[in-house]
């Protein structure tokens, strides 16, 4: 195994040039994802309001564009094995499952018991083999870990610096597209998202503030960046399953604690409100996580008067069933 692809802090970030050229591997794929200023969603939040539309990807989510980098850096290192292993609750797993398919390798994933039965459906048609393991997705990683040790397998962890050169192409989609952006709304589940939004804040030299966002049922980046070390944290969250970890990635913590402006944290019924004003206003399906953002910059809606605020929905795998009782109930 190359040690590029060995588990290290990531230091430093991806710069400019390593986004651009991740952005041309994420682009074999598909194109850049839209990005709108809502009018509802705008008037919604009493400012100017940009949606980044991560669902419009293949997977539904932003995730498949480190999955792409993460097996190209692979195979260009001549280290591309013959089965990969990871753990998921869903988007980070059809992200490993879609490169793993695209370049012959066979592909393990472990969720825990009881995950999102279309995020599992959705794994499985891109050929991955599943197993359900663990109550959370801490304890299906760790089974992860223990299973590709055994089997000789490559285990693809939920945070790299390969990873985050593909996912900060969509941050730099954004910041591009939309320059006079005040202030952008990250949700944080493992970090890669928040991290990779730093990434291309510094890459293109921009003034923005980042805003990152917890779900307040699973607080470990909260109470870890506020302990100045890894606190693990009980996860109650219902809803924002992209966000249900129980312990925070050191690697992670170390990028987002000098550059995040503040953590906002978010309730499930506050998640819930932003999946429906989301479809009401964009018609376009949220997950938890993928709403996280905007439930954030509604929290503190009253704090954003005459600011461009950006805000990503960043994932749109959410069960029929689970969207149909948002949809038809005052919380969650």
């Amino acid at each position: 195994m190359n040690a590029v692809l060995k588990e290290v802090p990531v230091s430093p970030l991806p710069c400019l040039a390593d986004i651009e050229a991740a952005a041309r591997v994420v682009y074999r794929e598909f194109q850049a994802t839209p990005q709108y200023r809502w009018g509802l969603s705008s008037q919604r939040l009493g400012t100017d309001c940009w949606i980044k539309h991560e669902n419009h990807t293949p997977v539904g989510a932003f995730k498949i564009r480190g999955g792409l980098t993460y097996f190209d850096a692979l195979k260009r290192n001549n280290a591309l094995p013959a089965e990969v292993i990871s753990a998921t609750r869903g988007n980070h797993g059809q992200s490993i499952g879609w490169a793993a398919r695209a370049n012959g390798v066979a592909c393990t994933i472990v969720v825990p018991q009881g995950n999102s039965l279309e995020k599992n459906a959705a794994m499985r048609a891109l050929g991955v083999s599943l197993i359900e393991h663990g109550t959370d997705f801490q304890e299906s990683r760790e089974y992860a870990m223990r299973l590709a040790r055994e089997r000789g397998a490559h285990m693809v962890p939920s945070f790299h610096t390969e990873l985050l050169c593909g996912v900060s192409t969509y941050w730099w989609e954004f910041m591009l597209a939309v320059p006079q952006l005040d202030v952008v709304y990250v949700p944080i589940g493992q970090g890669s998202g928040a991290c990779s939004a730093i990434a291309a804040k510094l890459a293109l030299g921009r003034k923005l503030r980042i805003v990152g966002v917890v779900s307040a049922h699973a607080t470990t980046y909260v109470d870890s960046l506020a302990a100045g070390r890894v606190v693990e944290s009980a996860v109650t969250t219902q809803l924002a399953d992209g966000m249900a970890c129980r312990i925070a990635d050191q690697s992670a913590l170390d990028v987002i604690a000098p550059h995040i402006d503040h953590i906002v944290q978010v309730t499930d019924d506050e998640v819930a409100q932003a999946m429906r004003d989301l479809f009401t206003d964009t018609h376009n399906v949220a997950e938890g996580a993928g709403a996280a953002s905007f439930a954030a910059a509604m929290q503190e809606r009253s704090q954003l008067k005459g600011q461009v605020v950006g805000t990503t929905l960043c994932g749109g795998n959410v069960d029929g069933k689970v969207f149909a009782k948002v949809l038809t109930s005052a919380g969650y």
